[in-house]
């Protein structure tokens, strides 16, 4: 019996080198019609890989070359991230893709990277010391090396977190390559996060008591605390540190008594960004409290007096919230203020996010619904609000054992 022909497109195998190739007429991604071929060392081999070839050319567009990760990935930052995410998300990607994916996988072209090898090297990045990787040690002077360039490893391990957030900047860059069609599928989204060794787990974060939050309040009221304002925005009114540094001359209105919140101070590199927020769902217009309204016009007043004091050195930023002459204030100086404060009002020290995060436990513990504490915090999503609202403080659940123990007392 005579073999069948085959049809038009279907190509065919032929002895190569050391073995056999075949080739199918496929689509690519761009519209284009052309050969892609597969090659093996037995024919029976290459019959395999060119059925499947031919039943994938039917089903989608096939590209015949792909880049190499290290590529793409300078691609994705570039005209992905860069156009559509905020300066701080393409800064903390590349600086992932620069130190970790690159280094490590950069020169495999994008079907090569399996579940396997990716499971493997995040694996190996767990138990990597990042000082010694990076060099950091090394690049002291030689009297200030002290570990790593000495020989003695002072094992800075990425924390679990940290190897989360790399593995989702991999898995981010791969679903833009599953939507450009150069892979099938998302390894970085199969893979696990191994344990980190020595490292224990995350504690809970700390929140002050009613009664500390208001001492320290008080302690810088009393003793004019040109930050008094923002530590009120951000324990009354739940702010992040970037929105609360961040809020425009214009922001409040004490007619309405309402704040206006849609933009923030945020360090990107060596730049301070006055921009929106993070999220749509973080904007808002927010209730100003009596405190709130009282501290915003002190702070106000004092803007205009050192404006009047600066004169021609005063720099014009549009910011509630400056420096003597005008200038944002960096964030990192906010925090030195704030670990300040609670050492001299003698509460727990707690950072700036954790006061926000205060906000929300207070009013949990005040009977407040989730949904308004919600729309206070500014949340995306219920799940967040949830999460704090679940967090309930040692002497809430002491009281409530209480009760459940004179409940069940005979």
């Amino acid at each position: 019996m005579a073999a069948k022909k085959r049809d038009n497109g279907e190509g065919s195998i032929y002895p190569h080198r050391n073995g056999f190739a075949a080739y199918a007429w496929v689509t690519t991604p761009v519209g284009k019609r052309t050969r892609k071929y597969v090659y093996g060392k037995t024919r029976d081999e290459v019959h395999d890989k060119w059925i499947k070839l031919l039943a994938q050319a039917k089903e989608h567009p096939i590209p015949t070359s792909t880049p190499k990760l290290g590529t793409f990935l300078r691609y994705w930052l570039e005209e992905v991230i860069k156009p559509n995410a905020a300066p701080l998300t393409h800064a903390t990607n590349e600086t992932f893709v620069r130190l970790h994916l690159v280094p490590a996988l950069g020169d495999l072209r994008l079907p090569k990277l399996t579940v396997s090898r990716t499971q493997r090297w995040m694996n190996e990045l767990a138990r990597t010391c990042q000082c010694c990787f990076q060099g950091k040690d090394a690049r002291r002077d030689a009297k200030r090396q002290r570990c790593c360039a000495r020989g003695a490893c002072c094992k800075a391990l990425l924390s679990r977190r940290s190897l989360s957030d790399i593995r989702a900047c991999l898995r981010n860059a791969l679903s833009q390559a599953i939507r450009e069609e150069l892979v099938t599928r998302n390894v970085a989204a199969l893979i696990k996060i191994p344990k980190v060794v020595g490292q224990r787990r995350a504690r809970k974060r700390k929140r002050w008591t009613n009664a500390e939050a208001k001492a320290f309040l008080a302690s810088a009221r009393e003793d004019g605390d040109p930050l008094y304002a923002v530590y009120v925005l951000v324990v009354l009114l739940a702010m992040r540190k970037g929105e609360a540094l961040g809020v425009p001359v214009d922001a409040p209105n004490f007619r309405t008594e309402e704040l206006e919140v849609d933009h923030q101070l945020q360090r990107v590199g060596r730049q301070l960004l006055h921009r929106e927020t993070k999220t749509e769902a973080s904007e808002d217009t927010l209730p100003l409290p009596p405190m709130a309204a009282v501290a915003l016009k002190q702070r106000a007043e004092r803007r205009k007096q050192d404006r009047v004091r600066a004169g021609d050195e005063w720099q014009e930023t549009g910011l509630l919230f400056t420096t003597r002459f005008g200038g944002p204030i960096e964030p990192r100086n906010l925090n030195r203020s704030w670990n300040a404060r609670c050492v001299k009002a003698g509460v727990p020290r707690i950072t700036v996010h954790d006061g926000r995060r205060s906000c929300g436990s207070l009013l949990v513990e005040l009977d407040v619904h989730p949904r308004v504490i919600m729309r206070i915090l500014r949340h995306a999503q219920m799940e967040v609000t949830m999460e704090i609202y679940s967090e309930v403080s040692t002497e809430v659940a002491r009281q409530a054992l209480r009760k459940l123990n004179d409940s069940l007392e005979t």
